[in-house]
């Protein structure tokens, strides 16, 4: 099965270099029940899709916790055997589990990110994240809502599992980071 973790690139860096995404319980996102009930005339190829774009957004809440990371939304495709099913708990059309497992590195398909292109939407939805979380009476809600939204409108590169690691030496410890000086 398909999972899409929600990430950064310093934890996607820490995760190929420690051989594992930890430590569990772990957010993920897949073809659940609830996604596919809710998108009953999607084929596997679109219920795919929608459990990834869910996994993006969830990359912008990651983003706003670490101010220090580049703004670029990061996915994990990992293929694992088996997802435990869900509670019955989600709500319809939810693509979210939570996972208390390691997932190994070995299990890695892909990664997708977002090229130098977004990083203004990109961090513009993170600086919002909190405000789109919250009180829909919040005069700025709309706005971040809004916010995160264009990030769906930013395609995400695909990288394969051997061009991760030259993609993140690429990137650099500092690459894509914002100046929080001024």
């Amino acid at each position: 099965m398909r999972i899409y973790l929600p990430s950064t690139i310093p934890l996607l860096d820490a995760a190929c270099h420690a051989g594992e995404f930890g430590p569990a319980p772990q957010l993920a996102y897949a073809v659940t029940p609830a996604l596919r009930e809710w998108f009953a005339s999607a084929d596997d190829e679109e219920l795919e899709y929608a459990a990834m774009e869910q996994a993006a957004r969830a990359s912008v809440g990651l983003l706003a916790a670490d101010p220090s990371a580049a703004r670029k939304r990061v996915v994990v495709a990992c293929d694992v055997s088996a997802v435990p099913p869900a509670d019955g708990a989600a709500q319809l059309g939810d693509a979210r589990l939570e996972l208390n497992v390691v997932i190994p590195w070995s299990t890695v398909a892909a990664a997708h990110v977002d090229g130098d292109d977004a990083v203004e939407v990109v961090a513009k939805a993170a600086e919002l994240w909190e405000v789109a979380q919250g009180d829909t009476a919040n005069p700025g809600h709309e706005d971040a809502v809004f916010a995160l939204d264009s990030c769906e409108g930013e395609d995400l590169l695909w990288y394969a599992t051997q061009e991760i690691p030259d993609f993140l030496a690429a990137e650099g410890p500092h690459r894509g980071t914002r100046d929080l000086t001024g």
